[in-house]
C-alpha cells in the first residue's frame, strides 16, 4: 500500500480538519486506522476539537455567500474536473478503500466508480435545476416556483462506504450551490483524507472559495456537534437506526432538516416461478458481498415451499465454494469484518439464533489460521428461522442469512414487510402477476423494490433510500437534489390593479 498512500498524499500522521485546499491543525485526539485485512496500521488522523470544528463551519458559511453566486453550470464544471481527478486516482483510491474497510478490491474500485458516475450525473444536473410555472386565479398575474441553495450541508458517513456516500451528497449539494462539511467514520478516516487531497488541486485551479468542501474527522461527539448546529440547515447521516434516531431528534429539535439513510433488513422472495440459477447468484452475492456489511445486504430469503428444499441444498453447496481471505486478492469472494467489535456482534447474534430456535444450514464461526490471525474473518452462514424471531427482526452487520418458507404471494409480501426496516427488497419470478403485485401498492413497502435482481447494487440514476426505520431519506439520482435546496413560490402582478385571492374585496 505504500505506493498508493504516497500517490494519495497520505502521511503516517495526518490532520483531520480541511477547508477545501488547506489542512488545519485539528487539535483533537489521535485516531489510528488499522486495516481489518491484516491488522496493520495504515496511518493516524488527529480528530477535530470543538474550536477547529467551529472554524471549519464558519469557513463553510463564509464560502456559501460567494459559492451560491457562481452560475450552476460553472459549479458543475468544477465537479466534472473532480470526476476526472478521481478517474486518474481510481486504482490507488479503490485499493485504499478495500484495504481500510475490508471489502473486495473489485468492490473498492466499484465504489470509486460510483463517485465518478455521480460526478457525471451532477454535471448534467447543473443545467437542469428546474422549477415550475402555474396559472394564477388572478388576471395578469404569473406564478412560478424556483429553488435556492440551503447553505451548509453536514454529511455524516459510515465505514462501509467510506467515500461513495459522501460524494452522493457533496457533488449534488455543490452544483445546487451549497457548501459541505463532512464527518467521515472514524473507522475509515484515511480514505476520506485521500479524497480531500484528490480534490484540492481541482479547487485551487478553479479558485473555488475556501470552505466549499470541509472535513472534520472524529468520533461520535463531532456528529453530535453537527446535529445540534443551527448553522447547518441540513444534516445527511448514514448509519445505524440507533444513530439516525439520535441525529433526527437533535436536528428536529432545532427545526432543521435531516436526510437519513439507516438500517436495512432486506429480503428476496423466491417464488415457485423463479429462475433458480439467477436467484442463487443474486442471493449469494447479496448476502456475502462486503462480508454482509452493506445496508442493502440480503438478510432474509423467503422461499416458496415447492422449491424450498431444492434451493436450500443449492445454497449450501454454493456457500461451500466461497473463498474467504485477503480482499486484495481477486480470487477471494469474502473479506473481513471491519473490527473486533463487529466480530463480537456477529458471535452474539449466532448465540441468539441458537437460543431462539434457529437451525443451522451452514454454521457460522470465526476463522482461524495464519491468514486470519487478526481475528476479523468470519464464516458466512445460513440459518433456518422464523420471520418473527427477535433476532431476525434486528439488523446484524455481518454475513448471516435467514431462510424461511411461504405458501402464497400475499404471505410472502407480508413477511417481507414484517420488519421495522424498509430499505431494499426483491422478488425472483417469471410470473408477471407476482412481479406486478410485488411492485404495486399492495406489495413491498421498501424504498427499493427489484424484480429478478438482488437487493444490493443500486445505480446512481435512481433515488436511493428507504422507509420506516430506514429513515425516509433519498440520495443520489432522480430528483433527490431537491433535498439540498429550498423551494420558493413566486407571484408577479403585472397588471395595474391589486386583485386579491379567493375574490376577497378590501377597500381603503
Amino acid at each position: 500500500m505504500n505506493k498508493e498512500l504516497k500517490q494519495l498524499g497520505i502521511d503516517k500522521k495526518n490532520e483531520g480538519a480541511f477547508t477545501g485546499t488547506k489542512w488545519k491543525k485539528a487539535g483533537g485526539e489521535k485516531i489510528v486506522s488499522f486495516s481489518p485485512v491484516d491488522g496493520r496500521e495504515i496511518a493516524s488522523v488527529h480528530a477535530a476539537n470543538r474550536k477547529t470544528y467551529d472554524a471549519v463551519v464558519e469557513q463553510a458559511q463564509a464560502a456559501f455567500e460567494e459559492w451560491r453566486m457562481w452560475p450552476a453550470p460553472r459549479r458543475g464544471e468544477v465537479v466534472r474536473q473532480v470526476g476526472e481527478a478521481l478517474r486518474k486516482n481510481k486504482a490507488a483510491l479503490g485499493k485504499l478503500v478495500s484495504y481500510e474497510m475490508g471489502k473486495s478490491l473489485q468492490e473498492g474500485l466499484g465504489e470509486v466508480q460510483e463517485m465518478i458516475d455521480i460526478a457525471d450525473f451532477a454535471v448534467g444536473l447543473s443545467r437542469q435545476l428546474y422549477g415550475l410555472t402555474m396559472h394564477s386565479e388572478r388576471p395578469q398575474h404569473r406564478m412560478y416556483e424556483q429553488w435556492h441553495p440551503l447553505g451548509v450541508v453536514g454529511i455524516i458517513s459510515a465505514f462501509n462506504f467510506p467515500v461513495a456516500v459522501w460524494s452522493w451528497n457533496a457533488f449534488i449539494a455543490w452544483v445546487c450551490g451549497d457548501t459541505c462539511v463532512w464527518k467521515p467514520s472514524e473507522k475509515s478516516s484515511v480514505s476520506a483524507i485521500a479524497c480531500m487531497n484528490i480534490i484540492s488541486d481541482v479547487f485551487k485551479a478553479n479558485k473555488v472559495p475556501e470552505g466549499v468542501c470541509g472535513l472534520v474527522a472524529g468520533a461520535r461527539e463531532v456528529g453530535e456537534w453537527m446535529s445540534n448546529d443551527t448553522r447547518i440547515p441540513l444534516v445527511s447521516a448514514t448509519g445505524s437506526t440507533r444513530m439516525g434516531k439520535a441525529v433526527g431528534a437533535a436536528v428536529g429539535g432545532r427545526l432543521g432538516r435531516s436526510l437519513l439513510e439507516l438500517g436495512g433488513n432486506n429480503a428476496i422472495i423466491i417464488t415457485e416461478h423463479a429462475d433458480l440459477d439467477i436467484a442463487m447468484r443474486a442471493a449469494v452475492f447479496g448476502a456475502v458481498g462486503t462480508c454482509g456489511q452493506r445496508c442493502t445486504t440480503t438478510r432474509r430469503l423467503i422461499i416458496h415451499e415447492k422449491v424450498y428444499d431444492a434451493f436450500k441444498k443449492k445454497l449450501a453447496t454454493a456457500y461451500k465454494q466461497l473463498s474467504i481471505g485477503n480482499p486484495l486478492d481477486e480470487k477471494n469472494h469474502v473479506g473481513p469484518l471491519i473490527d473486533q467489535d463487529a466480530v463480537q456482534q456477529y458471535m452474539d447474534t449466532l448465540a441468539a439464533i441458537k437460543t431462539q430456535g434457529g437451525k443451522a444450514v451452514v454454521a457460522g464461526g470465526v476463522l482461524e489460521g495464519k491468514e486470519y490471525k487478526n481475528g476479523c474473518y468470519v464464516k458466512p452462514c445460513i440459518y433456518e428461522a422464523s420471520n418473527d424471531m427477535p433476532i431476525v427482526q434486528h439488523e446484524t452487520f455481518a454475513p448471516i442469512l435467514y431462510i424461511m418458507k411461504y405458501n402464497s404471494i400475499q404471505e410472502a409480501i407480508a413477511m417481507q414487510n414484517g420488519v421495522p426496516q424498509g430499505l431494499s427488497s426483491a422478488i425472483m419470478t417469471l410470473n408477471m402477476r407476482e412481479a406486478e403485485t410485488f411492485l404495486s401498492h399492495m406489495g413491498s413497502d421498501c424504498g427499493i423494490a427489484n424484480v429478478n435482481i438482488g437487493t444490493s447494487g443500486a445505480e446512481i440514476g435512481g433515488a436511493f433510500g428507504g422507509e420506516k426505520e430506514t429513515g425516509g431519506g433519498r440520495e443520489s439520482g432522480s430528483d433527490s437534489w431537491k433535498a439540498y435546496m429550498r423551494r420558493q413560490t413566486n407571484t408577479v402582478n403585472w397588471s395595474d390593479q391589486l386583485p386579491l385571492a379567493q375574490g376577497i374585496k378590501f377597500h381603503i
